[in-house]
């Protein structure tokens, strides 16, 4: 987990850090949804070669975005195996390139095993360079305060809401900053995280919960203080520094998300009526 980026702003001068944060929430979700109607080879690459298209737009170093990726290597590599060995095909015909035992792998478990890292790679990518990477955590707030808005009419506290994500996007740096210190200090009296058993690992990492769990109610604590004596008292009666207002660079970048997506959809049907490559 270190190096973990996921959740600090990058500064930067490009098109994505200009948006309107609002504008980035919504292409954020269009695209977590245009990632999940990918199901063709043509889809695929099209997802990929976009994210790595965003990483360009933003002016963020490609090692920097990677660093969100490194804490999921294992998630994406259990998932990749799983449809490996899981996936079967049920086609007529259909011949295992790999036959032992129990154990078959077929092409379409290969297809499938690419899919979802390319999915998962491309979701993490998107959403953190449209978010926290580009996104201020104030920014962000504000914008999901704005859309949340007509909610508030139905009484759901939207402005409390906006403020609990903002701070848990604020403090996952941080907790793995501590997380950090803690397996160091532990390191130092004599702790050993890496060998034995795994219950005798897992039980090894007691020392490192325990503290994690009061620093991270200590800061909590702080944080409720330090509020309070600023007067904080909710959304009611508050006042913007900043007035957001879309420009045209936002509906631009809708109108690519909206694009992009009608181009997914596109590949999917002609893929499945002519039959291009491997489909989901």
């Amino acid at each position: 987990m270190k190096g973990f980026a996921f959740g600090q702003y990058y500064p930067a001068n490009s098109v994505l850090h200009r948006m309107d944060p609002r504008a980035k929430v919504i292409c954020a979700v269009a695209y977590i949804v245009a990632s999940f109607l990918c199901k063709n080879t043509f889809s695929f690459v099209l997802l990929f070669v976009s994210a790595f298209a965003l990483i360009l737009i933003s002016r963020i170093p490609l090692k920097v975005v990677l660093r969100s990726v490194r804490a999921l290597i294992f998630i994406m590599a259990f998932t990749a195996v799983l449809n490996i060995f899981w996936i079967v095909d049920t086609a007529e015909g259909a011949v295992p390139l790999v036959e032992f035992w129990i154990i078959k792998i077929y092409t379409k478990g290969l297809y499938h095993a690419a899919f979802i890292l390319v999915r998962i790679l491309a979701m993490v990518i998107g959403t953190g360079l449209f978010l926290t990477y580009t996104t201020t955590p104030i920014a962000l707030t504000d914008a999901l305060e704005s859309l949340l808005r007509p909610l508030a009419k139905i009484k759901v506290p939207v402005h409390a809401f906006a403020m609990m994500m903002t701070i848990a996007l604020r403090f996952i740096p941080t907790i793995m900053e501590e997380t950090e210190k803690i397996m160091s200090a532990q390191k130092a009296r004599g702790a050993d995280f890496t060998t034995g058993s795994l219950a005798k690992r897992a039980k090894a990492l007691i020392p490192i919960i325990i503290p994690l769990f009061a620093s991270a109610f200590r800061r909590a604590d702080e944080l409720a203080t330090a509020m309070e004596c600023r007067c904080y008292h909710g959304g009611e009666g508050r006042t913007k520094l900043r007035i957001l207002r879309y420009h045209a660079r936002d509906f631009l970048g809708m109108l690519w998300i909206i694009l992009f997506i009608a181009a997914i959809v596109t590949l999917n049907i002609l893929g499945a009526r002519f039959g291009w490559l491997y489909t989901m």
